[in-house]
């Protein structure tokens, strides 16, 4: 199949089509290994692919096979790391070079727009993607634990939580440019506008920042402990739960004493401009 196989740009109309293989794909590799479907209804991945495929800031493939549509990939530039994904393969077209072929054109987009570099988040236990994104050039940098579990509902001493406003994002990118040694501002804008930053106050400064705890936005903190005020004080996870470091033994074994559980591994890969990070954070189903 792989010798007929167009990638173009994705087109708002395909994201019906392109949706039902994103819900197909990832129901399909989930329960196969015994684990809830990350997108359970098809209109999750109908809604999702409708979004991406129509917003400025992303850039979006689809793969056709004999002039059937049969997997797509995005790419985020909202900001100067770019973030891929998702990428999903029609489970009837699976092992035939289309996941190749769509990760190899969003890869090619990174260079002409010269980003200094790009991540994903890959599911840890298909090994079929691990290993494809490594010989494209990833490298392995984290792995991760999605947590879920219900609210918390905590405060921690000395950290005050409120919701964001538009002056809160100067302060937002600079600790994200401390803590990762680049900011998010284009992700952090457009969270802002939908009010779904959430911020830190300690010491009378922000310390720490969220653009929502569940897999589409990300947490940047100073310190575990302005991390776990954003957690403790949220009224619920999204979608699967937060993405938890597992390196950060100390956030991780909090979480779980506070209730929250393991739901599936996850791997943070990266090409590029990648730095230690020196603060606390939480990544999302981007980077």
């Amino acid at each position: 199949m792989s010798s007929n196989i167009i990638i173009r740009t994705a087109r708002p109309e395909d994201a019906e089509t392109a949706g039902r293989i994103c819900y197909q794909a990832f129901h399909t590799i989930n329960t196969s290994h015994s684990f809830a479907p990350e997108m359970p209804q098809v209109e999750m991945g109908i809604g999702l692919l409708t979004m991406l495929f129509s917003h400025p800031g992303c850039y979006c493939v689809v793969a056709e096979a004999d002039g059937r549509l049969v997997g797509s990939n995005c790419l985020d530039e909202r900001s100067s790391i770019f973030g891929i994904g998702p990428i999903t393969v029609d489970p009837t077209a699976q092992n035939a070079g289309v996941g190749k072929k769509l990760m190899q054109a969003v890869l090619d987009r990174t260079v002409e727009r010269g980003a200094p570099g790009v991540r994903l988040i890959q599911a840890t236990f298909h090994t079929r993607s691990l290993s494809l994104y490594t010989k494209l050039g990833f490298d392995t940098r984290e792995l991760l634990c999605v947590m879920n579990g219900p609210p918390i509902g905590k405060s921690i001493e000395g950290c005050t939580v409120r919701a964001a406003t538009e002056d809160d994002a100067a302060a937002c990118n600079r600790l994200c440019f401390l803590v990762h040694g680049h900011d998010r501002g284009g992700e952090v804008a457009d969270a802002l506008q939908h009010g779904q930053v959430t911020v830190v106050e300690r010491d009378g400064g922000v310390t720490a920042y969220t653009t929502g705890l569940g897999y589409f936005g990300h947490a940047v903190a100073e310190s575990n402990r302005d991390l776990q005020a954003l957690i403790a004080a949220s009224e619920g996870f999204h979608g699967p739960g937060i993405m938890v470091p597992a390196r950060n033994a100390t956030l991780f074994r909090w979480c779980l004493d506070q209730g929250l559980r393991v739901v599936q591994p996850n791997t943070l890969m990266s090409i590029g401009l990648y730095n230690e990070p020196l603060g606390a954070w939480l990544p999302s189903i981007l980077f």
